[in-house]
């Protein structure tokens, strides 16, 4: 859609507007769990995913919608360990993997862009502190953090890691931070109710 109406080329944008809405509705049914307050990873299942912490940033809803700040909260409640995010819990996911693996990085400085643009700057910085402390003399950083022995884990060094820190380090500014303005971009004509309407004012202060 973007390539059409930016670039000039040609494409049926009516229609994948029509599909993107009928997607949004669908997602918004059936991806999340009301008695919880919280999207889930997949239709049909209770488990969380670290990834659902991106939805904020992708406009797929406004940062302050009641049920993106209980997505939050869900996920600090499931996925936080020792004040560092699991990508998901290794003893509900079937991914071939032995149980037990570290918290991956990338996933807690989701959870501090997720904290900026809910409000919670304090929070932000406090979790963006601590990611800081993890990283070397040289200041690298491992691609999982080990919370029971304290140490880094997995692929070192590895570029995801410092990637989310690149990103996540503006959106702790005070003024306009590059999250939130993708994230109203990205939102189109996707949900123009009114928690739309309070979020384009929203400010981490």
């Amino acid at each position: 859609m973007k390539s059409v109406e930016r670039l000039g080329l040609g494409g049926p944008v009516a229609r994948w507007r029509r599909l993107r809405e009928r997607l949004h509705r669908d997602v918004r049914k059936n991806g999340y769990d009301a008695e919880r307050n919280t999207f889930v990873r997949a239709y049909g299942q209770e488990p969380l995913d670290a990834s659902l912490l991106l939805l904020p940033q992708l406009g797929f809803l406004p940062p302050m919608d009641r049920r993106i700040r209980g997505t939050v909260a869900a996920i600090e409640c499931d996925l936080v360990r020792r004040g560092f995010v699991l990508r998901y819990d290794t003893r509900e996911a079937d991914d071939g993997l032995p149980q037990g693996e570290g918290a991956f990085l990338p996933c807690s400085f989701w959870l501090a862009d997720a904290y900026a643009m809910c409000g919670r700057r304090r929070d932000a910085k406090r979790l963006f502190g601590r990611l800081l402390k993890l990283r070397n003399d040289v200041g690298l950083l491992s691609e999982e953090y080990d919370v029971e022995r304290k140490r880094v884990v997995g692929n070192f060094p590895q570029a995801f890691p410092p990637i989310a820190l690149i990103n996540t380090a503006p959106n702790l500014r005070r003024v306009a931070p590059p999250a939130e303005r993708r994230a109203d971009r990205s939102a189109g004509e996707v949900d123009t109710g009114e928690s739309r309407r309070r979020a384009t004012g929203l400010r981490v202060r």
